[in-house]
């Protein structure tokens, strides 16, 4: 193979691994973002409805309240109703502090996002600092050789990342079982 086929082949190379590289992490980045927002979405709603239901609970056990401190007398009836009203208000607000857990998975999605998006930051940074150090008057052997450094600079830096990230993102769905983030 000449050398005119050698450099163009380590450039075609050395391309369309950043490009494959920085496409692969903005698309999780993507899917990192997207999932936090459901997340986000899944809890306030789970949150508003626990705490309506706290609310009906408490309006529901006003009546018997009033009757209390009018100096009246509740009746057995009423009186099983407060008490199962005040396990009912305890249930609601474990379920409200269980929807507030989300806030577990959406920083560890956010770490992630943020390692993945400075791993980027870093490659095309190691990416420009041994473009700086490519003479245009060089030849081709020179510049092939520079290639390969290059090219195996950034494939340890992706590894790197690659296994930083490996790390899956779980935690208990906040209704159904588990849920893992890839």
């Amino acid at each position: 193979m000449n050398r005119k086929k050698i450099l163009g082949s380590h450039v075609k190379r050395l391309l369309s691994g950043v490009s494959d590289h920085g496409k692969r992490h903005l698309t999780e980045v993507e899917t990192d973002l997207l999932q936090t927002n459901l997340l986000l979405e899944e809890a306030i709603e789970k949150l508003s409805q626990n705490f309506m239901a706290i609310h009906s609970a408490v309006n529901d056990q006003q009546g018997t309240i009033r009757l209390l401190l009018d100096g009246g007398t509740p009746s057995l009836d009423a009186k099983e109703k407060l008490e199962a009203m005040n396990e009912q208000v305890g249930t609601y607000v474990n379920a409200a502090i269980t929807s507030m857990q989300f806030q577990d998975m959406t920083s560890q999605l956010i770490d992630r996002t943020l390692k993945r998006v400075t791993g980027l930051r870093e490659f095309l940074a190691t990416l420009g600092a041994h473009g700086a150090e490519m003479n245009p008057d060089s030849d081709n052997d020179e510049m092939v050789e520079l290639l390969g450094k290059v090219s195996m600079a950034l494939a340890i830096q992706s590894l790197e990342l690659r296994n930083v990230l490996r790390k899956a993102v779980s935690q208990k769905h906040l209704e159904s079982g588990d849920i893992e983030l890839f």
